[in-house]
């Protein structure tokens, strides 16, 4: 547990950066929630036609970077975690228990979120539904960990306020930090302000088994064994009389030369203390040297996993994407696959001769089949599929207009839509579009991907996609467009 990384200062350093990264994640998203289920009334943004595949690109990115920050947190505050007596008090039991809740959300967070960009799921409940009610448990113990923990925070905010000139960390007992490394508990020592006991709490092992192991992850010698007192008389007492000393000959030598001034007396003296070696800063370099070598290591995996996993979504880091979950421009129609028709059921029904989409309005229905929709006339748009799970890729969609469509139907201006998959089951098989998606002219019934046919594991005979939308309300296999306001 002995780390001069181990300090207030380092935590607080780790909790700047996870307290970005959380908001960050909690923030884009609440942005995907509210697209999948918008409050009455809500209309999102349809410009620029990327937004949704950055914010989701971001959430992905920043929750992969919580996963090595998180681990270098709980590192660095360790001792507290394991500190002898774990509780002191109703108030720090409060406060222990807000941690416990911190640490298990924002673990189970990160580790479902992780496994959900691969599409795994060997948990026992719904990760959409679990995954946003503990966004909120994290945000909500993060703002009572802050509110507890803002003495310190404060104090040891700004790193010329945490070390000395010599790169020691400076302790400071009043804020209530339960992190003191080694060369704290010496300073504290060392201090005569310090009461005796509270710096023998700082620095003394806990007995039995826990103090072993822990003397242990220290390296820490083994208590020495209790000197032998004095002896006692019958009565119990120590005996009062004076001790006899014991003198070495070289002492007895060396002493008459001390009085005499002789020099033989410096074989026996003290060094002097510009002779001494500079403990202080020898102790500052290591210390930061070891600050910086910890540091070092945190950015390098973070950085590592975030270039190695972000070319799912970036063009530009594409050449490295590595552990990412889809590769992109590997699939049919030059784009990859998130769920095939035959996961989906629909290998009958989309491939069948009598396919038609049924467009219903207010007052008039219509009926087309794919060559009628053709015969519609199509426009071409450049938009991004972006999936919640983190990939996404600009591509080239031709297809018949939304607003035609509806134009066709006679469905007022500002008209909402609801629209059906062939899908039999599934939480998505059933999607509504806002107006602003419904009327924007880059928003279309698909037919065409990439200057081919569509293939049929990307929605064959057609599909709906729309600008800034999250690719799993851009329903694949569509059957019915309905007019809802």
């Amino acid at each position: 547990m002995a780390s001069p990384n181990r300090n207030a200062r380092s935590a607080v350093v780790l909790g700047r950066l996870l307290g970005i990264a959380f908001l960050v994640c909690f923030g884009t998203g609440i942005y995907s929630h509210l697209l999948q289920q918008p409050f009455p009334g809500m209309r999102f943004p349809t410009r620029p036609v990327q937004l949704y595949q950055f914010t989701q690109g971001l959430h992905i990115t920043a929750g992969i970077a919580i996963i090595p920050l998180l681990l270098a947190k709980l590192n660095t505050v360790m001792p507290a975690l394991v500190q002898v007596p774990p509780v002191r008090g109703v108030l720090h039991l409060l406060e222990r228990l807000s941690i416990a809740v911190l640490v298990s959300a924002a673990i189970v967070q990160v580790g479902t979120g992780l496994l959900n960009t691969y599409q795994w799921y060997p948990f026992p409940f719904p990760f959409k539904q679990v995954h946003n009610a503990l966004a909120y448990v994290i945000i909500g113990s993060l703002i009572v960990h802050v509110a507890v923990k803002l003495r310190v925070i404060v104090r040891y905010w700004r790193a010329r306020d945490s070390y000395d000139e010599q790169g020691r960390f400076v302790p400071d007992t009043t804020v209530g930090s339960e992190l003191l490394p080694p060369s704290a508990d010496r300073e504290a020592r060392l201090d005569p302000a310090t009461p005796a006991a509270d710096t023998q709490a700082a620095t003394a092992y806990p007995r039995g088994l826990t103090g072993r192991v822990l003397r242990w992850v220290d390296g820490a010698p083994a208590p020495a064994a209790p000197a032998p007192g004095p002896a006692k008389s019958r009565a119990g007492r120590p005996n009062s009389g004076p001790e006899p000393r014991e003198v070495s000959p070289s002492a007895s030598l060396a002493a008459p030369g001390a009085s005499l001034g002789a020099p033989e007396a410096s074989l026996g003296a003290e060094p002097s203390r510009a002779s001494r070696p500079p403990v202080a800063a020898t102790a500052g370099r290591r210390e930061r040297i070891a600050r910086r070598g910890f540091f070092a290591g945190v950015a390098a995996a973070t950085v590592g996993v975030v270039a190695l996993t972000a070319g799912q979504s970036s063009s530009l880091a594409e050449p490295f994407n590595v552990f990412g979950a889809r590769q992109r421009h590997r699939g049919p129609n030059d784009l990859p696959v998130n769920r095939t028709a035959r996961a989906a059921g629909v290998l009958a029904t989309a491939t069948a001769a009598d396919w038609s989409l049924t467009v219903a309005g207010p007052a008039v229905s219509r009926t087309f089949s794919r060559a009628e929709l053709v015969a519609l006339g199509t426009a071409e748009a450049d938009l991004p599929i972006a999936c919640v799970e983190g990939w996404s890729q600009m591509a080239t969609w031709r297809g018949v207009r939304m607003r035609d469509l509806l134009l066709a139907v006679q469905a007022e201006p500002g008209s909402r839509v609801r629209v059906t998959s062939l899908e039999q089951h599934g939480g998505y098989r059933v999607m509504e579009m806002g107006p602003e998606y419904a009327e924007d002219p880059t928003t279309l019934v698909a037919l065409e991907l990439n200057g081919a046919t569509l293939d049929l594991d990307h929605g064959f005979p057609a599909r709906i996609i729309a600008p800034g939308r999250p690719g799993v309300l851009q329903t694949k296999w569509i059957e019915r467009i309905e007019v809802i306001a």
